[in-house]
C-alpha cells in the first residue's frame, strides 16, 4: 500500500473518530467539499501543503499522521505515544486553518460499540487495514471502501491510560493545554499566565490554533445542484484541453473526443462509485446464455426492441382516409436508460419463478398475450411463441402492464439474479445530463456530440465488446438497452391514455402519434422532452 492511500486511510480514520465530515474538514483547510472528495477517492492528490494542513488541524507531527491510521488514531487520544513528544505541525500552513469551533473533543478511552442486531461475524482480518471483516472479495476478507476500513480501526483503537493525577497549576481548569491560550482577563485585573506543563503529565488535547478562517478562493466554480460537480468539471475540462490543443479547431477536437470516448466515460464511471456503497463485479463469470454464438451473432436474451405500426390506421389510409401524423424524437434514450435496475455482483440460479424487486438480472419466462391492436405489444416485434430469456427492464415492464390489467402476469421458469440498485450509475448519468443540459443551453455542440459519444459507447461496449477491457457485464447492456425501449413504449402507453392515435413506433427513440401532442409531451432536447421529426399524411406522401 502506497503512502498516498495510507493517509487516505487515515484521514478517513481521524474523520471517523472526531466525527467530521468532509464539508467540516474543508471547511477547515480553506478547500471545498468536492476538492476534499476527490483527494479521499483518489482521483486527486493530497499535496505536501495540504499534509502540513492535516497535521495542523488535528495535533499531530507528520511523522505521526504518515504513519498510519491506528497509529494517528491511538496519539490523537493519547494510547500511543508520538514518534516526535512535543512536536507539532506548525508554520506558515498552520496559522491558515481555522479550529473547530467548539474544539475536536475525545473521549478519553473509545467508545464500545453497541451490539446491534443481525451483525454478520467477521470471516478474517482484511487484507487492507488487519481489522476483523464480515465480507470477502475474491476469497479474501475485505472492507467493502475505505470508510470501512477507517471504522473498523478507530473502533478498535487501544484504550487512553489514565494519567496521574498531578496539581493543576490553575484551579479554574481540569487540565493544562498544551500551547499557552490566550485567556481574557477578569474585571479586577489581569490574570497571571498558567505555568507550563510537560505533555507527559496531562492528558493530550488537540491544539486550537489562533488561526484567523481561510477564505474560499474566488475562482471556485459553483456546483450544480444537479449532479456531482466534480464529474461536471472533468467534462468541461476535458472539452476545454482538447480543443485548446487544437487551437480552436472544433472538428478535430471532436474527432478527438469521439475517439477517446470509450476510457473517458470509463474514468468518470470509477469516479462516479467512490464512496459508492456497493463496490460492483466488473468481470463476473459469465453466464452461457449471455455468451455470444459466434463473432457476430447474439445471446439468447430478448430485449423487446420494438417495431409496430398500428394496422387499423394504416388500413383506413388504404381506403382513402387522410390521417395528420406527427413523428416524435425521443432524446437520449440511452441516458436516459442508465437510470435502471442493474445486478451488482455474480448472477446466480433462482428457480422460485418469483420476481424479487430487490435483485435485478435475466429471466426465462412465457409471455402472455397482447390483444390490444391500438397499441404495441411491450415485447417488440418478437412473433415466435413459447419460452424466452428476457432482461429485468422488460420483465419488470411486462409486470407493469399486469398491474394496470393490459394482460396476464409472465410466468417465470427460472432467473438469474443478483441483488440490485437502481442507483448504481445515477452519479454518472447526472453528470452527463448536466453538462449536456449546460451545452445545449449555451449552443456548445462540440460538448453534446462529447457526451453522446460517452454514454452511447458505454452502453454498446459494457457486453463482450474489445473496445471495452475494462467493464464485461453483458447482462448490464442488455438491461439498459431494453430500459431505453420499455421508456419509449410508456411514452406510446401515455399517448395512447391521452386520447392521441399511436400510428408507429420503432427503436429507441421514434414515436408517430395523430392528435394534439404538445399537451401530453413537453417540446424541447432535455431529456424529459421530445421534439419533433417531422409531420406528415398518412395515406399521402411523406
Amino acid at each position: 500500500m502506497g503512502v498516498e492511500e495510507i493517509l487516505r486511510l487515515t484521514v478517513a480514520a481521524l474523520m471517523a473518530r472526531t466525527g467530521e465530515r468532509q464539508s467540516d474538514l474543508a471547511e477547515r483547510l480553506g478547500l471545498s467539499q468536492a476538492q476534499v472528495s476527490r483527494k479521499q477517492g483518489g482521483t486527486a492528490h493530497w499535496s505536501l501543503e495540504d499534509v502540513d494542513r492535516l497535521a495542523a488541524h488535528y495535533g499531530l507531527s507528520v511523522l505521526d499522521l504518515l504513519a498510519g491510521p491506528t497509529h494517528a488514531v491511538g496519539v490523537l487520544h493519547g494510547a500511543t505515544p508520538p514518534l516526535q513528544p512535543g512536536v507539532f505541525a506548525s508554520g506558515t500552513h498552520a496559522t491558515h486553518v481555522q479550529p473547530l469551533d467548539p474544539p475536536i473533543a475525545l473521549p478519553d478511552t473509545a467508545p464500545a460499540p453497541a451490539p446491534t442486531a443481525g451483525v454478520r461475524e467477521p470471516v478474517g482480518l482484511c487484507v487492507l487495514c488487519g481489522q476483523p471483516a464480515a465480507e470477502e472479495v475474491d476469497g479474501y476478507p475485505q472492507h467493502l471502501s475505505a470508510e470501512e476500513c477507517a471504522a473498523a480501526i478507530a473502533a478498535t483503537a487501544p484504550a487512553a491510560p489514565q494519567a496521574a493525577p498531578v496539581a493543576a497549576p490553575e484551579p479554574a481548569t481540569d487540565r493544562a493545554p498544551l500551547t499557552a491560550q490566550p485567556v481574557s482577563p477578569p474585571a479586577d485585573g489581569p490574570a497571571a499566565p498558567p505555568a507550563p506543563v510537560e505533555r507527559a503529565d496531562v492528558q493530550p488535547a488537540v491544539p486550537a490554533s489562533p488561526a484567523v478562517p481561510a477564505a474560499k478562493p474566488a475562482s471556485q466554480r459553483a456546483t450544480p445542484g444537479y449532479a456531482s460537480g466534480t464529474l461536471v468539471e472533468q467534462i468541461t475540462d476535458r472539452v476545454r484541453d482538447v480543443l485548446a490543443e487544437y487551437g480552436g479547431d472544433a472538428d478535430a477536437a471532436q474527432a478527438t473526443l469521439i475517439k477517446t470516448a470509450i476510457p473517458d466515460v470509463m474514468t468518470l464511471l470509477k469516479a462516479s462509485r467512490v464512496g459508492g456503497r456497493y463496490e460492483h463485479s466488473e468481470f463476473p463469470p459469465t453466464q452461457e446464455i449471455l455468451r455470444k454464438k459466434s463473432q457476430k451473432g447474439a445471446d439468447e436474451i430478448w430485449e423487446g426492441r420494438p417495431k409496430w405500426r398500428n394496422t387499423e390506421l394504416f388500413a383506413a389510409a388504404k381506403r382513402g382516409e387522410k390521417i395528420e401524423v406527427t413523428a416524435l424524437d425521443m432524446n437520449a434514450a440511452y441516458l436516459s436508460a442508465l437510470k435502471c435496475w442493474l445486478p451488482i455482483g455474480q448472477l446466480r440460479d433462482d428457480t422460485s419463478g418469483i420476481h424479487d424487486p430487490k435483485k435485478s438480472g435475466v429471466h426465462l419466462i412465457t409471455p402472455a398475450d397482447w390483444e390490444h391492436s391500438d397499441l404495441p405489444n411491450p415485447l417488440g416485434n418478437r412473433m415466435e411463441p413459447g419460452e424466452l430469456w428476457v432482461s429485468e427492464s422488460t420483465l419488470r415492464l411486462l409486470l407493469d402492464c399486469a398491474r394496470q390489467g393490459l394482460a396476464e402476469a409472465p410466468v417465470i421458469h427460472r432467473s438469474l439474479v443478483s441483488g440490485a440498485t437502481e442507483a448504481l450509475l445515477e452519479k454518472l448519468r447526472r453528470a452527463l445530463t448536466e453538462s449536456r443540459k449546460t451545452a445545449l443551453a449555451e449552443g456548445d455542440e462540440l460538448t453534446v456530440a462529447y457526451v453522446k459519444a460517452m454514454y452511447s459507447k458505454l452502453v454498446s461496449t459494457i457486453g463482450e465488446s474489445s473496445a471495452n477491457r475494462e467493464l464485461r457485464r453483458p447482462d448490464w447492456m442488455h438491461i439498459i438497452r431494453a430500459k431505453a425501449f420499455a421508456n419509449l413504449w410508456m411514452k406510446a402507453h401515455k399517448a395512447h391514455k391521452a386520447g392521441l392515435q399511436v400510428v408507429e413506433i420503432s427503436g429507441t427513440d421514434e414515436l408517430h402519434v395523430a392528435g394534439d401532442w404538445r399537451p401530453v409531451f413537453p417540446e424541447g432536447r432535455d431529456l424529459n422532452q421530445v421534439k419533433e421529426k417531422s409531420a406528415y399524411i398518412l395515406g399521402g406522401k411523406r
